[in-house]
C-alpha cells in the first residue's frame, strides 16, 4: 500500500514537471519569432506537343538536369516538312504571278497612255480641219458671189476643197469618237490590271502566312526546354504516337523553389511581401538558406464557425508563401522544412528571377 502511494506520489511529480516544460516550452515558441512548417514545391512545367506525330528521340533521361532550349524530344517531321515544301512553292508562284500582273499592269498603263495621247491629237485635229473646212467654205462663198467676175473652174475647185474638207472633218470625228472608246476601254483594262495586281499582291501575302504557320509546325518537331530544370517525368517512349495537347515532359524548376507555412493570427503582423526567412530542412542540419516572403494570404484557413473568443481569433491561419534562394538546387520538391521570420527584417521589393 505504502509503495503504491510513492509510485502514485512519483508519477504525479514527473507528469507536472512534463508539463512544466511544456508550458515553458510552448511559451518560448510563443516568444520567438514567427514561423512554420511547410513543404518545398518546385515551378512544373509540361512539356505538351502541338502536333500528331511520333516520337523519333528522347535525348535526355528522367532525373538529368537541363538548361532552358535544351532539346528534350524530336518527333517524326515528314508531312509538316512536306507542307513547308508545298507553302514555299506556293510563295514562289504567287511572287512570279504579282510580278507578271505588276508587268500586265504597267503595259496597261503605258496603253492608255498612248491611246490618251491619240485621242487628243484626233481632237486637234478636228480642230484644225474644222477651221481649214470653214475658211474653204467661206472662199466658196464668196466665189458664187462674184458670179461671172470668177471663172467656172475656180469656182468648182473651191466647192470641191470645201467639200473634200468636210469629208476628212466628218472621217477626223469618227476617228476621234472610236479614240475615245478605245481610251475608255484602256482606262478600265487599266483599272483591271492594278486590281489584278493588288490580288496578286494579297496572294502573296496569304501564302507566306501560310508558310510561316508551316514553319510553326515544323518547329514544333523539336520539343525544347522552356526554363531551366530537372526533367521528372518523360511520358512517352520512343516510337509512340504523341498526340496534340499530350505531354512529353514534365519539367520541375528546383532553382528558385517556393514553400507554403500557415501563421496563426497573433503572429501576422510579422508577414509581409518582402521580409526576410530563413529555411532548414531534416536534410541540411549544419545549413540555412534565405528566403523572402513573396505573399501573404488575405482569407483565412480553417476558419471556426464562429469567433467570438480570444481562442477562437488564435485558431485562425493565414498561408504565407515564400520564396527560397537554392541556386544549388540542394532542396527537393516535396522535402519539409522549417521558416523562421527574421524579427525586425524590412520589407523589400521581391526580384523574381
Amino acid at each position: 500500500m505504502r509503495r503504491a502511494v510513492v509510485l502514485f506520489i512519483v508519477l504525479v511529480v514527473v507528469l507536472g514537471i512534463l508539463l512544466g516544460l511544456r508550458l515553458v516550452r510552448d511559451r518560448r515558441a510563443a516568444e520567438g519569432p514567427a514561423g512554420g512548417s511547410g513543404v518545398v514545391e518546385g515551378t512544373a512545367v509540361d512539356v505538351r506537343s502541338r502536333l500528331n506525330a511520333r516520337v523519333l528521340a528522347l535525348p535526355v533521361a528522367e532525373g538529368a538536369h537541363v538548361e532552358k532550349g535544351a532539346l528534350l524530344a524530336t518527333l517524326d517531321c515528314t508531312e509538316p516538312e512536306a507542307a513547308l515544301a508545298e507553302a514555299e512553292a506556293r510563295v514562289a508562284m504567287a511572287r512570279a504571278q504579282a510580278q507578271a500582273a505588276d508587268a500586265a499592269a504597267q503595259a496597261s498603263l503605258r496603253t492608255s497612255e498612248a491611246v490618251a495621247a491619240q485621242a487628243a491629237g484626233s481632237q486637234a485635229q478636228i480642230e484644225s480641219l474644222a477651221a481649214q473646212h470653214g475658211l474653204a467654205a467661206r472662199q466658196a462663198e464668196r466665189l458664187e458671189q462674184m458670179g461671172d467676175a470668177v471663172t467656172v473652174a475656180a469656182r468648182d475647185q473651191a466647192r470641191a476643197q470645201a467639200e473634200a474638207l468636210a469629208q476628212q472633218l466628218a472621217a477626223a470625228r469618227h476617228s476621234s469618237s472610236a479614240a475615245g472608246r478605245q481610251a475608255r476601254a484602256s482606262t478600265e483594262q487599266e483599272r483591271a490590271s492594278r486590281e489584278q495586281a493588288l490580288a496578286s499582291t494579297q496572294a502573296i501575302q496569304a501564302a507566306e502566312a501560310s508558310l510561316r504557320r508551316t514553319r510553326v509546325s515544323v518547329s514544333e518537331c523539336e520539343l525544347r526546354a522552356p526554363l531551366a530544370g530537372t526533367v521528372e517525368t518523360l511520358a512517352l517512349d520512343v516510337g509512340e504516337l504523341a498526340m496534340p495537347g499530350a505531354v512529353i515532359a514534365r519539367l520541375v524548376d528546383t532553382r528558385n523553389p517556393r514553400a507554403t507555412f500557415y501563421l496563426p493570427n497573433a503572429e501576422l503582423a510579422a508577414a509581409r511581401p518582402g521580409v526576410a526567412a530563413t529555411v532548414r530542412a531534416d536534410a541540411y542540419p549544419e545549413r540555412t538558406f534565405s528566403a523572402r516572403v513573396t505573399t501573404v494570404a488575405y482569407e483565412a484557413e480553417f476558419t471556426p464557425r464562429n469567433v467570438q473568443t480570444r481562442t477562437d481569433r488564435d485558431r485562425l491561419v493565414y498561408p504565407v508563401e515564400i520564396r527560397i534562394e537554392d541556386p544549388e538546387g540542394l532542396l527537393r520538391p516535396g522535402m519539409p522544412v522549417d521558416i523562421t521570420l527574421e524579427p525586425g527584417a524590412e520589407a523589400v521589393a521581391e526580384r523574381r528571377p
